[in-house]
């Protein structure tokens, strides 16, 4: 079974992190624009079982993702099934049409521009993501895939590497999440 072990920190000086980043050898990657279209179940409430079910597009690739319960109190820690769709906006709007025949119901578009790196970081390469997320704010996400006996591992290394990078408020809450909240107020 794959988890996705991850911890998302808020940032005031994105610039600062940058650095920061740099000074420590991480290699830059793509930057890229993210589209991410949620769904809820038809007959249980995602929000409620800490779910997830997207629909991403990134440029012309898609991305089906089901992310299951957050596993611990302290990092987004869960089980992550994401499989390839056809590429292009038409497969995308199709497979959203699929899902909402199915009866799940779109909750919101999360769209945020990230600049990735990568970062060898005690013996694991760790991805930074740099996220600019619309009407959210910025943030910098560690993360690494593990199986289910490297979980623990995982999660120290990321922790490790916050604290080198200066951080030390998380933020658990979904991009979606955030944005929800923010659309309340």
């Amino acid at each position: 079974m794959h988890f996705e072990v991850e911890q998302k920190f808020p940032l005031d000086d994105v610039a600062q992190v940058e650095r920061r980043l740099k000074e420590l050898g991480a290699r830059p990657a793509e930057s890229v624009g993210q589209v991410d279209l949620y769904f809820n179940h038809p007959a249980r409430d995602f929000a409620q079982t800490d779910e997830a079910l997207r629909l991403r597009s990134v440029g012309e690739k898609n991305f089906i993702t089901y992310k299951g319960p957050k596993l611990d109190a302290a990092t987004k820690t869960r089980r992550e099934l994401e499989l390839p769709l056809p590429s292009g906006g038409g497969a995308a709007t199709e497979h959203a049409g699929l899902l909402e025949a199915l009866g799940f119901k779109p909750v919101a578009t999360v769209r945020k521009r990230r600049a990735l790196y990568y970062i060898d970081w005690q013996g694991k390469t760790i991805e930074a993501a740099l996220d600019d997320v619309a009407e959210v704010g910025q943030f910098l996400e560690l993360e690494l895939s593990a199986s289910e006996p490297e979980v623990e591992a995982a999660k120290s290394s990321i922790a490790s590497l916050a604290a080198r990078l200066g951080l030390t408020t998380s933020e658990r809450r979904s991009y979606l999440e955030l944005l929800l909240a923010a659309q309340r107020h």
